[in-house]
């Protein structure tokens, strides 16, 4: 049974800041507005605190992009982006994310992925069983359905993609912009 939104509800926020910067870029050439999604995440409920899992690249204004989450009240999780010989890179935060999530089950009413990852199917299912409400926020055109399927309520982005996005990347004149 789906369990209301009540005001009084403990909230978790966990960003996948890499899987929504990509989808933002890859889906409408356009930033991501963090702190729209926190507001929609937190829906006039209790915080109880939001994490953001980055992957420090060491780029132009990667640092300015991180303090700006941090003046919303989101604390960073960052990790080093790896380079392998041959120049493969990853840079993954799936297994952090969970482990944040497990340790802060207890203490949440609601937990608030942020992320269209299919990989956090189980994840979501293990928290609900632990009686915690679940909800995601990610843009359905790429977000997976395992996830869609087992959340108490899945945020749609690409419905109000006005609200959740920010200006655009520099593209290219001959580069059509994706239909929205």
């Amino acid at each position: 049974m789906v369990t209301a939104q009540h005001k009084d509800q403990r909230v978790g926020v966990f960003i996948d800041v890499q899987n929504m910067y990509y989808s933002g870029r890859n889906l409408y050439n356009a930033k991501v507005n963090f702190n729209a999604i926190l507001k929609t995440a937190v829906n006039g409920r209790k915080l109880i605190r939001a994490f953001a899992y980055v992957i420090k690249a060491d780029v132009k204004d990667e640092q300015n992009f991180f303090d700006a989450l941090e003046a919303m009240g989101i604390e960073i999780r960052a990790k080093d982006l790896q380079v392998f010989y041959g120049g493969a890179k990853k840079g993954d935060w799936d297994v952090g994310i969970a482990m944040d999530i497990m340790r802060m089950a207890n203490k949440l009413d609601c937990v608030v992925l942020v992320s269209g990852d299919g990989d956090f199917k189980d994840l979501l299912e293990h928290v609900t069983a632990l009686g915690c409400r679940t909800e995601v926020i990610a843009f359905g055109k790429s977000a997976s359905s395992r996830i869609k399927d087992v959340t108490d309520n899945f945020v749609d982005m690409d419905k109000t993609p006005g609200k959740f996005l920010i200006k655009s990347f520099n593209r290219p004149d001959h580069i059509k912009k994706p239909q929205q």
